[in-house]
């Protein structure tokens, strides 16, 4: 597989993905390799001059009034990232990590951290082997960079921690070994910027949108469906009342389901002649709360592009300058709001989700549904708890949403007296995202036995195109069965884009001008 050559500064949200999704190596372009030495070297003068600078010739934190003389250099930096390795909890999987790493390597690849281009060579190296560090998921609170899981990857480079390799976890150095890869030894600064960063709490958020942005595709489905299943209108998609109000996201979402339900015999049969006036919130005003989180998506997909292509490390060497200046780009705080915007539109995706499935299992508002959509209700129970388990995640969802960026505890002898609490903010987006597939998993489920119920009544030809997909895996509920393994291959086929995958692409919506989900 060849690696994708990657321009530090300029790198997208789409590059970002297929990193993801198809663990690709990836190299640095090497016309940054000046830049990079040529910061070093400012560094490495620095180390043996007189003047203090800060993590180069000085201890950490508290202790940056200690000078430390230029011999014990490199003991200074191994000993910060041996001092740092203090993660706890279960690790960090696998893929995350590998995307941190990138974000690490575009990071230094700025050329302002005064890390030496050979450093960069072995997390590319580590990439395109296989060595992937054991990271503890807990132990960042998101300023003064996300130190000690950075400091478990760096363990790794200088051939202690732990990482996995050809599907074994093993010592760092030994999985170095095994690789045909030699351990840097860290020189001024090296370890500083390695472990001064957001690239965690970054790698973590990045996920979480990429995951969301799919789970808010399928809403765009799982709505038109349930609004076909209980004979809902289509009046409230007129692209004129969306227009008036102006929200780009609002107006996409709108447009999206009206293309998709274009063509439903359902929609035709009860245009006239319906007594009802008005459907309620969860059918009629989709547009507007979906499109609301697809435009906080946006946002957050707006701030984690520019913090992936950043120099977060501290201090920063200003080569035009000649400077090594001391600042506070570590400081996750944009990363932890981003986090919060993406957590916003999870849970709210994933109540108005909620409140549809409620109404498709209720007959007194389903129109004509039969209860818990049961055949035979009453020996039968159909979809009766399933719905109560969607609950449970719409509720437990809603507080995991409560914000993490207006938290903050002052840390090191209260020199890092304000920090993002972004790790944790990133973090939780993975557990909220898979409650919100199984939400939608059971949502699909029960507007596709609601839509069957209306035979012989036909919905849309985009719409049975999903309908056909989903029970090709999970057959109608005919009578009461075992539903866990239904529930989650419906939450696998939402999480996998299989669903959505069967529609044309025009039917979909775009995170931005530089990204396609996909």
């Amino acid at each position: 597989m060849s690696a994708l050559i990657l321009t530090p500064g300029s790198v997208t949200l789409a590059d970002l993905e297929r990193i993801y999704r198809e663990q690709l190596p990836v190299r640095v372009d090497r016309s940054a390799e000046a830049a990079i030495n040529l910061a070093a070297e400012r560094v490495a003068r620095a180390a043996q001059g007189d003047d203090a600078v800060y993590g180069v010739n000085t201890g950490f934190g508290k202790l940056a009034s200690v000078k430390i003389a230029a011999e014990d250099t490199e003991t200074l930096q191994r000993n910060l990232i041996l001092s740092h390795c203090c993660g706890v909890g279960e690790a960090l999987d696998q893929t995350t990590t590998r995307l941190m790493m990138v974000l690490k390597l575009l990071s230094l690849g700025r050329g302002a951290s005064g890390v030496r281009f050979e450093v960069l060579k072995l997390i590319e190296d580590c990439l395109e082997k296989g060595v992937t560090p054991v990271i503890p998921a807990q132990g960042s609170v998101g300023a003064s960079g996300d130190l000690a899981p950075l400091a478990h990857m760096t363990a790794v480079l200088i051939g202690e921690g732990e990482a996995e390799f050809a599907g074994e976890r093993m010592p760092g150095g030994e999985a170095l070994s095994r690789a045909g890869l030699t351990p840097v030894v860290l020189g001024p600064k090296e370890g500083l910027g390695l472990i001064n960063g957001t690239q965690f709490s970054t790698a973590c958020a990045l996920v979480g949108l990429m995951e969301a942005w799919r789970l808010a595709e399928a809403t765009l489905v799982s709505a038109s469906l349930s609004t076909d299943a209980i004979m809902g209108s289509t009046a409230p998609l007129l692209p004129e009342i969306h227009e008036l109000r102006g929200h780009r996201g609002q107006i996409e979402v709108a447009r999206s389901m009206r293309e998709v339900m274009a063509g439903s015999e359902i929609r035709e049969s009860h245009r006239e002649g319906d007594q009802r006036v008005q459907d309620p919130y969860c059918i009629r005003c989709q547009p507007q709360v979906a499109g609301a989180c697809v435009d906080l998506l946006r946002m957050a997909a707006t701030t984690l592009e520019i913090e992936a292509n950043a120099a977060t490390d501290n201090p920063l060497v200003l080569i035009d300058t000649d400077r090594i200046v001391s600042g506070g780009n570590f400081h996750a705080e944009p990363v932890a709001f981003a986090a919060d915007q993406i957590a916003l539109a999870v849970a709210e995706l994933g109540a108005i989700a909620q409140r549809r499935i409620a109404l498709m299992v209720d007959p007194t508002l389903s129109f004509d549904l039969p209860p818990f959509l049961a055949k035979d209700p009453g020996l039968n129970s159909g979809m009766m708890i399933a719905e109560v388990t969607t609950a449970a995640l719409m509720s437990e969802n809603k507080h995991l949403a409560n914000p993490c960026s207006t938290d903050s505890t002052p840390t090191s002898a209260n020199q890092e007296d304000h920090v993002s609490m972004a790790a944790h903010g990133a973090r939780r987006l993975g557990r909220m995202n898979a409650n919100l597939s199984h939400i939608l998993g059971v949502e699909l489920l029960c507007a596709i036995e609601g839509i069957e119920h209306r035979a012989p009544l036909k919905t849309s030809p985009a719409l049975q195109a999903v309908i056909d997909e989903l029970r090709s895996h999970v057959p109608a509920l005919t009578q009461d069965r075992y539903l866990a393994p239904d529930l989650e291959k419906a939450a696998d086929l939402v999480r996998s884009r299989a669903l959505v995958s069967v529609l044309s692409e025009d039917h979909m919506i775009k995170l931005g001008d530089a990204y396609a989900a996909g």
